[in-house]
């Protein structure tokens, strides 16, 4: 078994005395697993790092086993040294597409939505709010995409500002209302890329994400929420969003 993609780095961590296990969301053939031998090399480990670009070269002798991969620089990496925030944003997308995303399952929407998103981590002002849409496109990918289309009680398209947490569709601010303490928060900028940001936005967003990828991906296995996943939201309410 073996075939030659364009990639993104997820994970790498060390294997053996210089070598590395990387985990990558290619674009054809979803997320792969395999050894790269060299990975502590002076020439390797920048590719290694979350977000990089690269053509990943996948051969197994048999194809329920770990395999073996080369990659070879391709594209233009993320420079993030200088954005503390924006590197956090980074390898917390990275953590949780590895996280979400069945393994060798094709994802071509989600290679294309996470190498867009990275080039958007070095502008604070932008990549927050797409980054949440982007958890959203992950559930969605999983079949449990939210339903913002109309709200679940009236079918009015107007004022809607609540989810159900039942059925993950939205609530109308009159209909919501009597039941608004047990309704999660919609913010405006995921109905729209034209809706606007008001501060505590994107807090709201991440609870309505982080919600539902607790119930459906990450409860059903006994795990929380990665801890990456849980300092990203408390630096984003630090940083007034």
């Amino acid at each position: 078994m073996e075939f030659e993609d364009e990639a993104i780095v997820l994970t790498a961590r060390s294997h053996g005395e210089t070598g590395a296990i990387v985990h990558v969301l290619t674009e054809n053939h979803g997320i792969y697993a395999a050894h790269v031998a060299g990975g502590a090399s002076r020439r390797i480990k920048p590719l290694l790092q979350a977000g990089s670009s690269v053509a990943f070269a996948y051969r197994a002798r048999h194809a329920d086993q770990l395999g073996a991969a080369t990659l070879e620089a391709s594209g233009t990496s993320p420079d993030l040294l200088d954005e503390p925030l924006g590197l956090l944003g980074l390898q917390c997308a990275c953590i949780m597409t590895q996280k979400v995303l069945p393994e060798r399952e094709a994802q071509t929407g989600a290679y294309h939505a996470l190498s867009g998103l990275i080039t958007l981590f070095a502008f604070e002002d932008i990549w927050p709010a797409v980054y949440v849409r982007y958890e959203a496109g992950l559930l969605e990918s999983l079949g449990y995409g939210l339903d913002l289309s109309a709200c679940a009680v009236t079918g009015e398209h107007d004022q809607l500002v609540y989810v159900s947490p039942k059925s993950g569709r939205a609530v109308s601010r009159k209909a919501g209302e009597p039941y608004k303490d047990k309704l999660l928060g919609l913010p405006g900028f995921m109905l729209s890329s034209q809706g606007g940001l008001e501060v505590g936005d994107i807090a709201r967003g991440l609870a309505l994400t982080g919600f539902f990828l607790e119930r459906h991906v990450f409860h059903p296995h006994n795990q929380p929420l990665p801890d990456i996943r849980m300092r990203l939201k408390e630096s984003l309410i630090n940083n007034g969003l």
